[in-house]
């Protein structure tokens, strides 16, 4: 078992075999699997806010409203992520992700299968 063992966490989320948890301070944690880099590609998440897991990537949002991806990158799960600021709430699916801007408006990246991508609003 190698899950953290700290109880200071306040979200947690999983993937498909890999788990993120954020901390109070803003740091994030990694346990699972990691075949895809779950674990290995983890940045070092200062100022989390939010984390969310597809299949077998991450998504962190930060306090200054970046987004931040790791994990597979087969379908587009981190290359196509938004570099910009100003989000306020991320989510995933097996594999692709969302994220909300302080605007209202919807970015999407990763797979577009099924027009996870290309019907947003």
């Amino acid at each position: 078992n190698d899950a953290p063992t700290l109880a200071d966490f306040v979200a947690i989320a999983c993937g498909a075999c890999h788990n993120v948890g954020l901390r109070n301070d803003g740091t994030v944690a990694t346990w699972g699997r990691s075949s895809d880099g779950q674990r290995n590609d983890a940045p070092t998440l200062a100022g989390a806010v939010a984390i969310a897991c597809g299949a077998r990537h991450s998504v962190g949002l930060r306090n200054d409203g970046t987004v931040v991806t790791w994990g597979d990158v087969t379908d587009n799960q981190r290359n196509d992520a938004p570099t910009s600021a100003g989000f306020v709430a991320i989510a995933c699916g097996c594999w692709h992700s969302v994220a909300l801007r302080n605007d209202g408006t919807v970015v999407t990246w990763g797979e577009d299968f099924q027009g996870q991508r290309n019907d947003a609003p």
